[in-house]
């Protein structure tokens, strides 16, 4: 046991694992009730089923006592024993607490199962041990999937992210370098918003927020307008919900307008967030189609991953770019 995520069941798990186990105490039962005459009562099916019912709420008792309080502060070598011993408590609680109730209402099954009391009680420590020790292999398993899903999601995501980071980073030394030789003062404002940017923008986050995401396009734009002499108009909506989104995803789409929609007039972009929609819109040059280069295929790759949106366009009276998110909070 190598990672302590390992051992932890979530409340959902232990629904099935309960509703299972009834399933289980009561088949078995039934079977006792048909091939054992001194169980052919109908309370044999019910203690059955409610004694793998309290087994099982026993051991999501003490398994969650176990992870949150015991095992953090336990070393790892020591955690199979603890796993044993709760385990085998948790079948001794479960079926003496079933046994005690049936005995406190005198029902017949209990007259059947008195003289064995103990040797169940035992045998039932021992075998939700057994059965413990199974669904620990299996949650464990699982978890262990899933962790290696997440880390090649990350992976993919990381190599989208320094896919785009080389591309920006390009086009703005490049516009800083042909400011170099014009004019001079120009050229050490960009470094100085660029070197702002950069700051703002160095976090190994996949999803920032909205704003933060915002102030970043707003440094870039200021180092674009010391290029194009003010140009740019940049607008932006009042209230800016409090939401994730992908890092440099409108930074991208303001780039792409600039780059594909200024012309020698200026150029307006404005950024708006309508419900689930982040629409940037700009009424530069309306390109004929729209083709998904490096950029806005890297973008799209991105929602997808991070599954919580996609981007769409539509050219009206301006360009439009919006990415549809799949929920806003």
């Amino acid at each position: 046991m190598t990672h302590q995520t390992e051992l932890k069941i979530s409340i959902k798990d232990w629904v099935y694992i309960t509703f299972i186990a009834s399933l289980f105490g009561f088949f078995i039962s039934f079977l006792f009730y048909y091939i054992e005459d001194n169980f052919r009562d109908i309370s044999t099916v019910f203690f059955g089923t409610v004694s793998a019912m309290s087994i099982s709420l026993a051991s999501s008792f003490f398994i969650t006592i176990s992870n949150n309080f015991i095992l953090p502060h336990t070393s790892e070598k020591f955690w199979y024993i603890i796993s044993f011993m709760f385990s085998f408590i948790s079948g001794v609680l479960g079926f003496l607490v079933s046994f005690n109730i049936f005995f406190f209402f005198e029902i017949s099954i209990i007259e059947v199962i008195k003289p064995f009391w103990l040797h169940i009680t035992i045998l039932s420590g021992f075998l939700t041990f057994l059965i413990g020790f199974i669904l620990h292999q299996f949650i464990s398993h699982r978890y262990k999937i899933q962790l290696i899903k997440s880390k090649l999601l990350e992976n993919k995501i990381l190599a989208l992210e320094n896919e785009l980071n080389p591309h920006f980073l390009f086009n703005a030394l490049n516009s800083i370098s042909e400011l170099i030789h014009i004019d001079t003062q120009k050229a050490e404002d960009s470094i100085s918003h660029l070197s702002q940017f950069l700051r703002n923008a160095i976090t190994k986050k996949s999803l920032i927020s909205l704003q933060d995401e915002v102030e970043m396009v707003k440094t870039y734009v200021a180092i674009e307008n010391i290029r194009f002499s003010n140009k740019i108009k940049l607008t932006i909506t009042d209230d800016l919900p409090n939401i994730k989104i992908p890092k440099f995803s409108i930074q991208l789409l303001v780039e792409n307008a600039i780059k594909h929609g200024l012309t020698s007039s200026n150029l307006e972009i404005k950024i708006n967030v309508k419900e689930n929609k982040i629409i940037i819109s700009n009424n530069g040059k309306k390109p004929q189609n729209i083709k998904f280069g490096i950029g806005l295929t890297n973008l799209n790759n991105r929602l997808e991953l991070l599954d919580i949106g996609s981007l769409n366009y539509n050219i009206e009276d301006e360009m439009i770019f919006n990415i549809q998110l799949k929920d806003i909070k």
